[in-house]
């Protein structure tokens, strides 16, 4: 055989190379695999979003802010189009249809600690009753990032066939084991089955305290599951576990209750002897399969509290309406007091007017003077409409319903796959602005616009992501999903941002100043305390956020809990009365701050809002404290790693939000006036 391989030229390779051949091949296959699921699960759509969007949002905003006409006739046949595409490409819940004893897999997920929901560890970690040759099911990208493990069960479930008390394994646990069960169970240990996509949650164990003299501690296993699942026609429409009627088995300490028998394996040894056991009941219902998720909602908190939320909301639109009347009514008529004064009947020369006049018509001639570290502020503006349009798109597509709540990771997926295509708007915006201000560091401009936040979103994965790892927990990516992620951004994101910033330089207009600017800058006069840039940052930061502070209370308990965030409709007039009352707000600072003759109000603009972020932090501290029962390094690294980065988010598309608000007005003012 080697010499016939030999006279063809071809090599025989030794069993440690086929090995690592192997491997390698297993290794690209499931990379491929996953990569697959994911374009063919949200690719289609995400690029029939991002036409919508490039062509309804961006391309309007540019054409209004930076005066080029982007969106023709044909253009905007073309995005109405765009719309019903997505219209129609919207996914179905697809069902699973079942005939009667056909089997319905149970898959366990995950288990950990109730209060700490993003410390997980795999099901079968725990002394439980386990396949003798365990199967994972092939997981989407967002179910990884969820940190999910799905594996196959030894629960046998039948369609419509009750199930009576099956013994589903027996098992001999070693001192240890349960000693392990017993710390699980004091840590309220929550685990996560999956059925038909359908989550089903419980407790390991029982845990009592009582009495305070004599104190008693008790800990109890619960070696019986009762199975509710509910049907409708030949698909599975709900599905819980109930332990209502069962009797935890009691684990004293020391071990429990020794006996003498077999132990794993065979060996005789002293142990606990646990026959785990379950029933299956099934229920008809006459909800459609469509309609299924309102099952899952209704045992949400947010049901009960929705009067709550619409008072937060309305207590916002007063907010809104009391800033949109400062800015309109109040603000306009001192404008208009400015305009009689400043524009006089006789054409007057501007340095004749300069020595006359004062307040912001007299820094005319440096208002629009560009400001430092240009190639900073555009990033900053560029990765902000990034994350504007990433946010509108994720909240448009969960109030078309293309989030399905059984869908596990849905929105995750959705989110890694836009944010890869969106980085063409970021290096649109960014280097489109760069080139109008002058801007000659092209290439660095784009280098910063690509790493703005991609750099701090690496660091602070890489630190939680070795914490994981550390503590052994299933939100630890696999080494296959980082290289897909690192390939979406090298292979896609990267490169979008840079055909965005090469189309963005070459479609730049002029900057449409409406008032020269002198070569010397005016000296700016002494300002008080209440109009440094502190205190402009504690108002503009303040509003928006009281904005938003009682639904985001909701979303902390989506994000950092076990509840599940469905109400799309509020969290979009929300999110509209966050990016008014922050471009609002923007607008009054920053005619203040040129009221005092300082024309330094570039950077003041992006911090006035863009501080909504310290303060979305500050709350995550406090929530975290007071709010929260969450402990541990694993949870506290997560949490407040990517409570950082979501601050940064804010930051960044609330700034970018304060300064077209601002550069807008100061346009708009500044044409108003009679000048040469």
């Amino acid at each position: 055989m080697e010499d016939a391989a030999g006279h063809l030229g071809l090599s025989v390779l030794d069993p440690e190379a086929e090995i690592v051949v192997v491997v390698v091949v297993v290794l690209v296959l499931e990379v491929m695999m996953v990569v697959v699921e994911v374009m063919v699960e949200v690719m289609v759509v995400m690029m029939m979003i991002m036409m919508m969007i490039m062509m309804m949002m961006m391309m309007m905003v540019f054409e209004m802010q930076f005066g080029v006409g982007c969106v023709s006739g044909g253009g905007r046949r073309m995005a109405c189009l765009c719309c019903a595409l997505v219209l129609l490409a919207l996914p179905s819940s697809w069902a699973v249809s079942y005939k009667q004893g056909d089997n319905v897999t149970l898959y366990v997920n995950k288990v950990g600690p109730y209060h700490n929901p993003q410390e997980t560890y795999h099901y079968y970690t725990l002394p439980v009753c386990r396949p003798d040759k365990v199967h994972h099911k092939s997981l989407s990208l967002g179910e990884v990032l969820d940190g999910d493990r799905m594996a196959q069960s030894l629960y046998h479930i039948r369609f419509r066939e009750n199930v009576e008390k099956k013994t589903l394994c027996q098992l001999t646990l070693s001192e240890k084991q349960v000693d392990q069960l017993r710390e699980a169970i004091e840590e309220l240990y929550y685990f996560e089955f999956v059925v038909d996509e359908i989550p089903i949650w419980g407790f390991v164990g029982y845990m009592e305290e009582s009495g305070f003299l004599p104190h008693s501690h008790k800990v109890g296993l619960w070696t019986h599951l009762d199975f509710n699942i509910e049907y409708n026609g030949d698909s599975v429409i709900f599905a819980n576990v109930s332990v209502k009627d069962v009797k935890p088995m009691p684990l004293e300490e020391g071990g429990g209750p020794v006996a003498g028998g077999v132990g794993v394996g065979g060996a005789v040894g002293s142990g606990i002897t646990v026959t785990h056991t379950y029933s299956v009941r099934w229920f008809e219902s006459q909800l459609p399969h469509a309609r299924r998720g309102e099952r899952l909602r209704d045992h949400s908190f947010f049901p009960k509290t929705l009067e709550i939320h619409w008072l937060s909301i309305i207590n916002s639109l007063v907010l809104v309406v009391l800033l949109l009347g400062f800015v309109i009514i109040i603000l306009m008529r001192v404008l208009k007091n400015d305009f009689a004064r400043y524009n006089v009947e006789e054409e007057s020369a501007c340095d004749d007017l300069d020595h006359g006049d004062n307040g912001w018509k007299i820094i005319h001639t440096d208002v629009f003077r560009f400001p430092p570290y240009k190639s900073l502020l555009c990033a900053v503006l560029g990765v902000g409409a990034q994350f504007l349009t990433l946010a509108t798109a994720i909240i448009v597509m969960a109030l078309l319903g293309m989030f399905n709540v059984h869908r596990h990771g849905a929105i995750n997926s959705a989110a890694i796959v836009l944010y890869a295509l969106t980085s063409c708007v970021s290096g649109y915006v960014s280097c489109s602005f760069y080139t109008q201000i002058h801007g000659q560091r092209w290439v660095w401009n784009i280098i910063l616009t690509s790493s703005l936040f991609s750099a701090p979103l690496f660091l602070t994965w890489s630190v939680v992501n070795s914490v994981h790892w550390w503590s052994g927990s299933t939100q630890a990516l696999p080494a296959t999903t980082v290289l897909l992620l690192l390939g979406a951004w090298v292979v896609v994101g990267f490169p979008l941002t840079v055909i965005g910033g090469i189309v963005g330089k070459n479609r730049a207009g002029s900057f449409q100043a409406p008032c020269r600017t002198r070569n010397i800058a005016r000296q700016i006069p002494t300002q008080p305390w209440y109009k440094n840039a502190a205190v402009h940052m504690a108002i503009g930061g303040f509003l928006p956020f009281s904005a938003i502070s009682v639904e985001l209370y909701y979303i902390f308990a989506t994000v950092w809990g076990r509840e599940h965030y469905t109400l799309y409709g509020i969290l979009l007039c929300v999110f509209a009365i966050l990016l008014s009352v922050g471009a609002c707000i923007s607008v009054a600072l920053t005619y203040f701050l040129l009221s005092g003759e300082d024309y330094r109000w570039w950077w003041r603009s992006v911090l006035s809002a863009g501080s909504t972020g310290l303060f979305i932090f500050v709350y995550s501290v406090f929530y975290y404290r007071n709010r929260s029962s969450m402990s541990g390094l694993v949870q506290s690294a997560e949490f407040f790693g990517y409570s950082l980065l979501t601050a940064l988010v804010f930051s960044l598309m609330l700034g970018a939000v304060s300064f077209w608000a601002s550069l807008t007005f100061i346009r708009y003012i500044y044409r108003s006036l009679k000048m040469d």
